[in-house]
């Protein structure tokens, strides 16, 4: 494609285009692919779509995107870059390959992360259907800041981002860093139109997950499976979340097969509703190993308040309005940066991951090929972090002028 490196043009503009694209490769290299309606509002057609190549019983890839619908630009671009590469080789034999596209198609779609209920997906995954209550105890005092009631002042003394930046260091200030980020992170269930709404049943996207998987993977006794994320991280480097602690007997195997430097513990505190941790769950007795594949984007703070202010235009301004439409746009930037480097990084990356299962699964000891794994990348910025190293550089620069004035 001219004027485009090959990564960049995996890249679709909008759903409809990321969908038909995908659709039309897996039938290219012979793929059976399913479609699953979401039920929508007209026009839209909103469906995931799960592309299944291979034998029933062999060793399983899986990879899914789009759980967080505005990420699902370049989870399906990793997707089709992969479909491209099969179409031009022979797929091993050995292997079935289970492609799990948009799983948040309304986000995907309505360039939002959560769904048509506002709904984020990674936290309606509960394995204890009778869960969905609750929020952390810092999340009650967090609400009003992060899921404002109304439009924003059309008047404000000074820059609304330096205001909402001293509002976000003050709550640091306040409850902790850490604490801070397990209230926003975690997943609540008892505030409809806020962030990280876990919801109070599965919701349609959920269920059809939980009511197809087995059809998807039948017989495999050995899986691997990708789920592809963005905006967690130094920018464009990746790192590896897991669901299992660090003292699991499989946490080893994953740092050998995909390089401990690219490996991230457990988080701290807990997260409900994990999709990762439903499928790893739900397939307990097969040997089924999960990452979430994370590639960072910008810094955190400009991701939350991205985040907070597509929360606002959605359920208070009309799609006409311009708040909406750079909220929006803001919004899948953060998600899927335009820079053709990240994009072409990330995609090369992606790929090398899904060449790493791969080779584990085609192996009995699981042992890596060192030289496809990835020169060390940054721990993974978060919130906490990042405003604790906000504190630590202010209390810095305050000690050094009472310094100089003395």
């Amino acid at each position: 494609m001219k004027g485009h490196t090959v990564s960049d043009s995996y890249f679709s503009t909008t759903y409809a285009e990321a969908r038909r694209r995908f659709t039309d490769a897996a039938r290219t290299v012979g793929a059976n692919v399913h479609s699953y309606k979401v039920d929508s509002a007209p026009p839209d057609d909103l469906t995931i779509d799960v592309a299944v190549l291979g034998s029933d019983d062999a060793p399983a890839l899986v990879v899914s995107s789009g759980v967080h619908g505005v990420e699902g630009f370049f989870g399906s671009a990793v997707q089709l870059a992969l479909l491209d590469r099969l179409n031009d080789a022979n797929p091993r034999k050995n292997i079935r390959y289970v492609l799990i596209h948009g799983i948040n198609p309304y986000g995907f779609a309505h360039l939002r992360r959560c769904n048509e209920d506002n709904v984020d997906l990674n936290r309606n995954f509960l394995i204890d259907t009778d869960s969905f209550a609750g929020a952390p105890d810092n999340y009650p005092r967090l609400d009003g800041f992060l899921n404002p009631r109304s439009r924003r002042w059309r008047f404000v003394p000074f820059k609304p981002k330096l205001l909402l930046k001293l509002r976000l260091l003050w709550y640091a200030k306040l409850i902790g860093p850490q604490e801070l980020e397990e209230a926003i992170m975690a997943g609540q269930y008892e505030y409809p139109l806020g962030l990280s709404f876990g919801g109070k049943d599965p919701c349609k996207s959920t269920q059809i997950v939980q009511d197809n998987c087995d059809s998807w993977l039948p017989a495999s006794q050995k899986i691997m499976h990708i789920d592809f994320h963005t905006g967690l991280g130094p920018f464009a480097s990746y790192e590896l979340l897991l669901t299992e602690l660090s003292s699991s007997e499989h946490f080893d195997w994953y740092a050998d097969t995909f390089g401990a430097d690219c490996v991230e513990r457990a988080a701290q505190f807990r997260r409900s509703g994990l999709f990762d941790e439903w499928m790893q769950s739900h397939f307990c007795e097969r040997d089924y190993r999960i990452v979430c594949a994370e590639f960072g984007t910008y810094n955190p703070v400009r991701i939350l308040f991205a985040m907070r202010a597509e929360n606002r235009v959605h359920h208070h301004y009309p799609e006409s309005s311009w708040y909406y439409r750079r909220a929006k746009k803001e919004l899948k930037k953060c998600f899927c940066p335009t820079s053709r480097y990240w994009r072409r990084r990330a995609v090369e990356s992606g790929l090398r991951i899904i060449d790493q299962g791969i080779q584990a699964l085609s192996t009995s000891d699981s042992t890596p090929d060192r030289s496809a794994s990835p020169p060390a990348t940054a721990q993974a910025e978060s919130i906490g972090r990042y405003v604790s190293d906000r504190e630590e550089t202010a209390r810095h620069a305050a000690s050094k002028n009472v310094d100089q004035e003395a």
